[in-house]
């Protein structure tokens, strides 16, 4: 354990293997002792970007000592819940809100995209020796509960020379209100006229078939335990607990594994950013862009009601949009388009 001291305070890190909360990503957590502790700002939301924004409030923490960032990540849709009622500063959500949602807020608030990232599908299948590929039918007729079993002649006919077992597949799905299951829904519907028409986009779904899971974390978990199983997580869930997860074929008929260059040239081939900056990246043109990549946003208060918090605020979010994303990449974020960053920069120096 490493002490660092600052001038009114002592700060304490520890890195820990959080096994408490259910999966093995090491995670910088800041401990505060501080007898002149100034005050709190509280955030919740998406868990989809947790690991990212544990780095960056870690980090920011050196910077400035009078100041605690505590964020909880519940969910995007109970972090945007918490933030309707005054319960958070502010909140984190992978499904960018519309005028209308953003209308029933108590506070006006700017929605700023803050990382790129990317879902992907995991798998727990005995005696494969390479990585699946996954064409948007054969995902989409999984999650549809119209592909049954491992051998199916679709995912097949695209995995030659692998043995595929002839055994049931196993569908993991979220059952949080869940960010992450927007961004899958989101690309599901648009490969999938089907899955459109019949289950549609959202936080939760009504799901054709599968298991209950609850968090990246808890999916992740769920699917290492379950032989033949199939789920979806945030990309670095899959990574820190070694995970198999598929290559999919993408819009230009490539079969793309997410790393971080495919995420980033998915937000570099998106179409125009609106205002709001609400905009969908799954299934990007591109030959190089994975397909089921996704701003993830952080939910600002325009003000918070305390002139001090929303200076500090604002102050984060510039050093998040510069130094914060030089630390993307090592967490398996794509870093923000340099056009972005700077639109976002102007909309916070516009702030009142």
């Amino acid at each position: 354990m490493t002490y660092y001291r600052a001038a009114s305070c002592r700060l304490r890190y520890r890195a820990a293997t959080v096994r408490e909360r259910g999966f093995a990503l090491a995670l910088f957590l800041v401990l505060y002792q501080c007898p002149s502790f100034a005050q709190e700002l509280v955030g919740a939301g998406a868990t989809f970007p947790e690991p990212l924004y544990s780095k960056w409030f870690a980090g920011f923490a050196v910077r400035r000592q009078d100041y605690h960032i505590r964020y909880n990540g519940v969910g995007s849709q109970e972090g945007i819940r918490r933030l309707r009622e005054g319960s958070v500063d502010f909140a984190a959500s992978d499904m960018p809100l519309d005028d209308s949602e953003i209308a029933k807020l108590p506070r006006p608030v700017v929605q700023l995209p803050s990382a790129i990232g990317a879902v992907v599908p995991i798998y727990n299948v005995e005696g494969l020796t390479e990585d699946l590929r996954l064409s948007p039918e054969a995902l989409a007729g999984i999650f549809l509960g119209r592909i049954h079993r491992w051998n199916d002649p679709a995912i097949k006919t695209i995995n030659r020379g692998a043995m595929l077992p002839d055994h049931e597949i196993r569908v993991v799905h979220r059952t949080d209100g869940s960010g992450t299951t927007f961004v899958w829904t989101d690309y599901l519907s648009k490969v999938s006229p089907q899955w459109k028409s019949t289950v549609g986009v959202g936080t939760t779904v009504k799901w054709p078939v599968g298991v209950e899971a609850t968090g990246n974390e808890g999916t992740a978990q769920r699917v290492r335990e379950t032989p033949y199983s199939i789920g979806y997580v945030e990309f670095i869930y899959a990574l820190y607990q070694k995970l198999s997860y598929g290559a999919i074929k993408n819009s230009s008929g490539r079969f793309i594994s997410a790393d971080v260059e495919s995420i980033s040239a998915a937000a570099s081939g998106s179409p125009s950013v609106p205002a709001n900056f609400q905009v969908s990246i799954t299934n990007a043109p591109g030959r190089k862009s994975y397909p089921v990549a996704a701003f993830t946003y952080l939910l600002i208060p325009v003000t918070t009601g305390n002139a001090v918090k929303d200076s500090f605020l604002r102050e984060f979010l510039q050093w998040a949009l510069s130094s914060g994303q030089r630390q993307s990449p090592g967490l398996g974020f794509g870093s923000l388009p340099p056009d972005m960053v700077a639109r976002e920069q102007r909309a916070i120096r516009s702030l009142p």
